[in-house]
């Protein structure tokens, strides 16, 4: 598990984690705040449902199996009245109960045990889902002393146009497209399932040698730890 952030970004998103396992909340709490969330953990629906009316939640991350009003139930009866994205956690993976998760208004399932990456990736995702509408994509997005023109993918400093690989262009699109928001390894990946998170990482260094002044230091393309990597705008 990756050790916790000390002091979570206040406008970081904001995660209910609702499991009567008193070590599986702390382990999930210590890795989301590790991943920089804001965690808040309840025990039972019940619980649950006190801190939903009392504060705003980005994500719920909810068991399936819990005493008294179980996740089944608890996701049924939020949905009457909100629409917060809720990842549900369960022991049982047949198809039948993943089909029932979603049919209660969950929007993703992930069956124990799991992966903390798997995790970090389905909460990364659901997030950007769950984003309002963007406004119109920009022509360029600027960064450092770059531009980067969408639809010609073209990257210029200046006058001077930055030769790019195919593969640099769409990974500049996708992380322009979101500039300032992490963007998921996943998403870097291109058309195929196959192409590995190494391959990604190794393609993210190609393109840092061509616009970080200190590629081993990159102030330009960041990397989210555990999730994937983020563009930064010019200050």
């Amino acid at each position: 598990m990756t050790a916790p952030a000390a002091n979570p970004a206040d406008d970081a998103p904001h995660l209910l984690v609702v499991d009567d396992d008193r070590r599986i909340r702390a382990l999930l709490l210590r890795f989301l705040q590790g991943e920089g969330y804001r965690v808040t953990t309840a025990d039972t629906a019940r619980d649950a449902r006190a801190k939903l009316g009392s504060l705003d939640f980005d994500l719920l991350i909810l068991d399936v199996m819990m005493p008294g009003e179980n996740g089944f139930d608890f996701a049924r009866a939020i949905r009457t009245n909100s629409a917060v994205p809720i990842l549900m956690l369960t022991a049982r993976d047949e198809k039948e109960s993943r089909i029932l998760g979603l049919e209660t208004g969950a929007d993703d399932y992930l069956a124990k045990p799991f992966e903390p990456r798997e995790l970090a990736l389905r909460v990364a995702s659901i997030l950007r889902r769950a984003r309002p509408p963007s406004a119109p994509p920009a022509e360029s997005v600027r960064f450092g002393p770059f531009v980067f023109h969408f639809a010609r993918g073209e990257l210029r400093r200046g006058e001077e146009v930055i030769r790019l690989t195919d593969r640099e262009r769409e990974m500049l699109r996708v992380l322009g497209a979101s500039v300032g928001e992490t963007v998921p390894r996943q998403a870097l990946a291109g058309n195929g399932d196959s192409v590995s998170e190494r391959t990604v990482d190794v393609q993210v260094n190609r393109l840092r040698r061509k616009i970080e002044r200190d590629p081993a230091n990159p102030l330009i393309v960041q990397t989210v730890r555990g999730l994937g990597y983020r563009l930064v705008p010019a200050s």
